[in-house]
């Protein structure tokens, strides 16, 4: 029956005290004098109409060691059942199946969203883990599997945008789902605020947000978030950008503001830009590429990173390390290449001038050495490229510590605009 509502349905079942007593401290109490119901001669128990299949398998349990059921909602009830009655060894036996069972996203879900008793957490720890790993990687490619999510509950929201792993293009694309998601899960907007401020604003890695979303946050208000906990967050990914090594002391203490800095496998990698008006329009790209994303490089891929702008050139910019094969030796060499791209018609026809350099920062100099240096015309959608950069064959690149400090090849890329036309409205 329900607790507080009249009797619906009475049970009788006829069991050994004894046994049960001997299997669970809350049965040992209630058939000796720990309880009220230890003196009467038909002792009762009260549950709700959804506990009576979990206690029908519990008692069963209790007393031949074994349960009838696989299926992963039963067995959640039945581990709660467990608990409530002290059972603590059908509750690691129940913790076992669960772990067993082949995963799927249905029984992952359900994992995550089942309540949970402190007394539980232990038993329910390692199969909520094997739920949040099975979801991180099921789930990886964030691109192609958004619209899926879009019906996912908070704690698997929770689960997949936490994951360092996360496949993404850009980290703006994880700030405009969770507003498109809170949106469409929560219509109340206080609900909705709480949400958002408290569960999945700290999942946004405002650091590598590019500097036109950050703008476009701070620009525009937005009733669904706390202005005030975004400028912070933002000024917190500013602030590590500008100083890394100073926070990074601050940031080892506390795992939940780390993984707020930690970069994840985008596909668009961010670069750190500093631009100039006078006495040119000039913008320097830093770019920092691991040893592993470079062998994955050959024999002839990219990098992309995030788009960038120089001075009035009303177009997309990108700094790509790529590989490149020789068609006559046959040998790979490591190269950089900036594509641009215009969007705006206007000047699609007119010609910018640049002024272009590649370096590289080595160990043994700890300073960027210029590698190349060239000068460009920018006239709609362009593209610079200088295939070998180090002078090497690949093998010899990809194995120069000298190159790869900590692990981290860092490359720069300085645009400085020689001859800009003047555009009239």
């Amino acid at each position: 029956m329900m607790v507080g509502t009249p009797v619906l349905r009475e049970k009788t079942i006829h069991i050994n005290s004894a046994i049960l007593a001997s299997r669970s401290p809350f049965f040992l109490k209630f058939f000796s004098n720990g309880m009220k119901e230890s003196d009467q001669t038909h002792p009762t128990i009260r549950i709700a109409d959804t506990e009576e299949n979990a206690l029908m398998e519990l008692l069963r349990y209790i007393y031949s060691g074994k349960l009838t059921t696989t299926e992963p909602s039963l067995l959640l009830d039945i581990l709660m059942a467990a608990d409530k009655f002290e059972v603590l060894s059908c509750m690691r036996h129940c913790s076992k199946l669960l772990r067993s069972l082949p995963m799927t996203t249905e029984s992952a879900l359900l994992y995550l969203d089942h309540p949970c008793s402190a007394s539980l957490a232990a038993e329910v720890e390692g199969v909520i883990g094997v739920a949040k790993e099975f979801l991180a990687n099921k789930y990886n490619d964030f691109d192609k599997f958004q619209h899926e999510l879009m019906n996912f509950p908070l704690a698997g929201i929770e689960t997949i945008l936490s994951s360092t792993d996360l496949q993404v293009a850009l980290e703006d694309c994880i700030y405009t789902f969770i507003l498109t998601w809170a949106r469409a899960r929560y219509p109340e907007l206080d609900e909705r605020r709480e949400i958002l401020s408290c569960r999945l604003l700290p999942l946004v890695r405002f650091s590598h947000l590019t500097c036109p979303a950050l703008k476009n946050i701070l620009a525009h208000a937005d009733d669904d978030i706390d202005h005030g906990q975004v400028a912070k967050l933002i000024a917190e990914g500013l602030l590590q950008k500008a100083y890394p090594k100073q926070m990074e002391c601050a940031l080892t203490a506390d795992v939940t503001t780390c993984r707020q800095f930690t970069e994840r496998a985008y596909k668009f990698k961010p670069v750190k830009l500093v631009a100039f008006d006078r006495p040119c329009p000039q913008v320097i790209a830093y770019l920092d590429v691991t040893r592993e994303e470079c062998s994955q490089l050959f024999p002839s891929g990219y990098v992309w990173s995030h788009s960038f702008r120089l001075a009035r050139w009303k177009g997309g910019i990108f700094f790509n390390p790529v590989c490149t094969m020789n068609k006559q030796s046959k040998l790979c060499t490591f190269g950089l290449k900036l594509m641009g791209f215009s969007d705006n018609q206007k000047v699609s026809t007119v010609s910018t001038v640049v002024d272009i350099e590649f370096a590289a920062r080595t160990r043994s100099s700890g300073k960027f050495e210029r590698k190349y240096r060239s000068k460009g015309t920018f006239t709609g959608d362009w593209s610079v490229k200088f295939d070998d950069l180090f002078g090497v064959p690949w093998s010899m690149f990809i194995a120069d510590e000298d190159l790869f400090i900590d692990g981290v090849l860092h490359l720069r890329a300085d645009l400085a605009v020689v001859r800009q036309p003047q555009l009239h409205a």
